[in-house]
């Protein structure tokens, strides 16, 4: 039992973290497919729920959480402290549309490095190691997501898009990593890619790998 009324606080704190829910889609480990971490191993939480509705989205159907369980944090913990990984991506789906604070507070204490993949269209949440920022014209992101930003990737479907990730870029921090990703779906994105990048050598180019090599 605790002893003074600071530790029952403290005690109360920690068993509502560990019983805060979130609907998850799917939990499974693979390598990164993207981005500066591409290739590393890593265990994806993927949660339910969107509302910024791009039209090429290959994960139309975490658009809705109202199909999807809810798993408390205790059970996504024990989930994670099975697999020999070093890194926890929590992606979706849009992430920040859920309060991440419980979570990566519980999270981090496993030793394991806390990634997150957002759009940036709801209020910054959470305690994170590495922040995929990835800005979506369909919904603006919110102000407090550009501080956070670890790299900044924007997917280019046509020239037009280059404008958005002008703007997008002059946002963020010096220190953030710029990256443009061809849309699976557009045939001439990369070359307008590599014809940009030639002329501005402060954007890299991002594959999504776990296509070409059909995994998840």
């Amino acid at each position: 039992m605790p002893n003074t009324i600071s530790e029952q606080y403290t005690k109360n704190i920690k068993n509502s973290h560990l019983l805060y829910t979130y609907p998850v889609v799917e939990t499974f480990h693979s390598v990164q497919g993207e981005g500066f971490f591409a290739g590393v191993n890593a265990f994806f939480i993927r949660l339910a729920g969107c509302d910024v509705f791009c039209p090429w989205c290959d994960q139309k159907e975490t658009w809705s959480m109202k199909k999807y369980p809810l798993f408390t944090v205790e059970e996504i913990i024990k989930k994670v402290e099975k697999i020999k990984t070093n890194i926890i991506i929590i992606t979706g789906g849009e992430p920040l549309l859920h309060n991440l604070n419980p979570l990566t507070i519980e999270l981090r204490k496993t030793g394991k490095n806390i990634h997150l993949e957002t759009s940036g269209a709801h209020p910054f949440s959470g305690v994170f190691d590495w922040v995929t920022f990835s800005p979506k014209p369909y919904k603006t992101p919110h102000e407090t997501i550009y501080r956070h930003a670890s790299e900044l990737k924007v997917v280019i479907g046509n020239e037009k898009d280059f404008l958005w990730a002008l703007s997008e870029g002059e946002k963020v921090s010096s220190h953030t990593i710029k990256y443009l990703q061809p849309e699976w779906n557009s045939p001439d994105a990369q070359g307008l890619i590599f014809d940009y990048i030639k002329d501005n050598p402060s954007w890299r180019l991002s594959l999504q790998t776990h296509k070409y090599l059909g995994v998840r």
